[in-house]
């Protein structure tokens, strides 16, 4: 049995039935231009505010492993003198200052919640944006590798900017 071919068509009518282009999605945010703007600015904050406290912890993580120091404010010392601000040897894993502030630990806090308020300025741009996934995890890795916050801030920090340029009427209306 042989299947019926198709002449019909002709090399005239070839020519008039152009593939057809499929129309590019419209752009939607997930809020208005306003409130992209001002997740962006508390996400630009928050990045270099993070960036900042990271490079301290790589710094106090460096002097406490490499040369087993913290940084102390305050505090008597094991013979009842008065210890200002300086760096303490700690031996043996003991301080031997009384009554002052570790700062070290201090930074090693402060991170950790300050990058914990990162990552929801993070996800309320992601949000607003409707990036994928993928993108979200890249801004995240921001707080935890050294540098990367100032490079990835700057480049999310473009790419807000131009998509609203771009996309003027893609912001949601209430």
């Amino acid at each position: 049995m042989t299947e019926p071919s198709n002449t019909e068509s002709s090399p005239a009518t070839a020519s008039n039935t152009a593939p057809t282009a499929k129309p590019t999605p419209k752009r939607r945010f997930g809020g208005t231009p306003a409130q992209i703007l001002t997740a962006l600015k508390f996400y630009k904050v928050l990045a270099y505010a993070t960036g900042v406290m990271l490079l301290l912890l790589v710094i106090e993580l460096v002097l406490r492993y490499a040369f087993q120091s913290v940084l102390v404010a305050g505090g008597t010392d094991m013979l009842g003198a008065s210890h200002g601000l300086g760096l303490v040897n700690i031996d043996g894993g003991v301080m031997p200052i009384v009554g002052g502030v570790n700062l070290s630990t201090m930074v090693l806090i402060i991170h950790g919640w300050m990058y914990v308020v990162y990552l929801v300025a993070d996800f309320r741009l992601w949000t607003l944006m409707r990036w994928p996934f993928g993108k979200l995890v890249l801004i995240a890795l921001g707080g935890v590798i050294p540098f990367l916050s100032f490079f990835v801030e700057a480049k999310v920090h473009k790419e807000v900017l131009a998509e609203i340029a771009a996309n003027p009427k893609a912001g949601k209306r209430y």
